[in-house]
This record gives structure tokens, C-alpha cells and sequence, in this order.
């Protein structure tokens, strides 16, 4: 199984990023995904669930800004990051569980991750 993922770069605090991550190398239909991040020197934390049923939870840090979805078809899940702040700075990644079913276990498949730099 392999996830690749895309959309990171720099942009300014209050801008928007949109993130893709796509799955391959699987038969099975993947029915729930994770959003990770890691900044410099913290712990990698849990930012976004999305399920194929279209559940979603998310880091308090970002509920109200950030928007998970999936497209079932593709295998593909994307996240929506807008009003970006500095401390949303890190490398994310995204991930499926080794169930491909049960969302926010940590452990699993993972992307390569993707840097995401908020700065002016």
C-alpha cells in the first residue's frame, strides 16, 4: 500500500492550503483515513479523521478551520486548511489503518509527509 501525498508549501498566516493524499497498491476500498502532523520538536499529533460514511473529527487546534473529505472512488482523501496560522507550521502526513476501516489508531500505512510553512 502506498500513499502519496501532495499540495504542501508556504503561505502566509490567514491563507488556505489544500492538501491531497492517494492511496495505491490496494484491491480493498480504503473507508478511513487519518491527517497527521509533526512540528519541530513536539510529538506527531492527530489532526483530522474522515470515514467513506463522511464522519469526521477533528483537533480542537483546528475544528472550524480545517475540512477532511474523501472521494470513495479515487481512494483519496484531501484536507482543507484555511485561516492558517504559524503555529499550524509542520510536516503532515496521512495515514490508514492497518484495518483500513478503524480511524485514529496511528498505526498503519503512512504517507512520505508534506511540509506546511505558514510564515509572512
Amino acid at each position: 500500500v502506498q500513499l502519496v501525498e501532495s499540495g504542501g508549501g508556504l503561505v502566509q498566516p490567514g491563507g488556505s492550503l489544500r492538501l491531497s493524499c492517494a492511496v495505491s497498491g490496494t484491491i480493498f476500498r480504503v473507508s478511513a483515513m487519518d491527517w497527521y502532523r509533526q512540528a519541530p520538536g513536539k510529538q506527531r499529533e492527530l489532526v483530522a479523521t474522515i470515514t467513506s460514511g463522511s464522519s469526521t473529527n477533528y483537533a480542537d487546534s483546528v475544528k472550524g478551520r480545517f475540512t477532511a473529505s474523501m472521494d470513495n472512488a479515487k481512494n483519496t482523501v484531501y484536507l482543507q486548511m484555511n485561516s492558517l496560522k504559524p503555529e499550524d507550521t509542520a510536516v503532515y502526513y496521512c495515514n490508514v489503518p492497518p484495518d483500513f476501516r478503524t480511524p485514529g489508531r496511528g498505526d498503519g500505512y503512512w504517507g512520505q509527509g508534506i511540509q506546511v510553512t505558514v510564515s509572512s
